[in-house]
C-alpha cells in the first residue's frame, strides 16, 4: 500500500515539474490592472437566466473569478473556498461571479465539485475572457502533455477549443472600476480569501 501510494505521488510530482517547464515557453495575455474600467457583459446561467454584470453592479462590488476548468483542482478548490466564505462576502454588500471556457456539462461538474451556489458561466466565443485579457491558447507543447493526459480541450471547452483563462480575480466596484486584480499565470496560485474580503 505505502508503495502503491509513493508511485501515485512520484507520478504526480514528476507531472507537475515537466508541466512546469512546458509553462515557461507559454505566452501569457497581461490582464486588466487595478483603476481600469470594467468592460460589461451579459452571459446565460445553466438555467438559461441572463447574468448582467451591469445589473450586479447596482447592488454592490462584484467579485469575478476566471476559472480553467473543472478538471483543474487548484480552480476547484478556490470556487469551494468562495463558497465556503460567500455569507461573509455577501454581507458586505457583494455578487461572485465565476467564468470559464468549458460547456455545459463542464459548468455542472464544476458546481458538483465547489458546491457554488453563486452564477457560473460558460464564456460563449471567448468574449468575456477576451475582454479582460486573460485568455490565451495553449502552445503546441503544452497541449501534447495535456493530451499525454487523456484531456482533449475540443470536448471540454467544445467551440472554445484550445484556449484557457489565466486564473485571475477582480474586485469590480459599484462604479465600474476594477479595485483589486489578481492575475498569476501560475494556475496553482490563488488569491487568499481574506484578502478578498479586505479588498471589497
Amino acid at each position: 500500500m505505502f508503495k502503491k501510494k509513493f508511485f501515485f505521488s512520484l507520478v504526480a510530482v514528476v507531472y507537475l515539474l515537466a508541466l512546469s517547464f512546458i509553462c515557461l515557453s507559454q505566452t501569457y495575455p497581461k490582464g486588466l490592472i487595478k483603476g481600469d474600467k470594467a468592460p460589461l457583459f451579459e452571459a446565460k446561467d445553466l438555467s438559461g437566466k441572463t447574468i448582467k454584470l451591469k445589473e450586479l453592479l447596482k447592488k454592490g462590488d462584484v467579485v469575478l473569478v476566471f476559472y480553467r476548468g473543472q478538471w483543474c483542482p487548484y480552480c476547484n478548490k478556490f470556487l469551494s473556498q468562495l463558497e465556503d466564505s460567500l455569507s461573509m462576502i455577501k454581507d458586505k454588500g457583494a455578487t461572485v461571479l465565476a467564468i470559464s471556457p468549458e460547456i455545459a456539462d463542464g459548468i455542472k461538474e464544476t458546481i458538483n465539485k465547489s458546491k457554488a451556489s453563486y452564477p457560473v458561466l460558460s464564456d460563449d466565443g471567448l468574449k468575456i475572457m477576451n475582454m479582460y485579457k486573460v485568455n490565451f491558447s495553449l502552445s503546441d507543447k503544452m497541449l501534447e502533455t495535456y493530451k499525454s493526459y487523456n484531456m482533449d480541450f475540443n470536448k471540454l471547452n467544445g467551440a472554445n477549443g484550445n484556449n484557457l483563462p489565466v486564473p485571475a480575480t477582480y474586485i469590480i466596484g459599484k462604479n465600474g472600476m476594477i479595485k483589486y486584480a489578481y492575475f498569476n499565470p501560475d494556475y496553482s496560485k490563488r488569491p487568499p480569501i481574506k484578502e478578498i474580503l479586505d479588498q471589497i
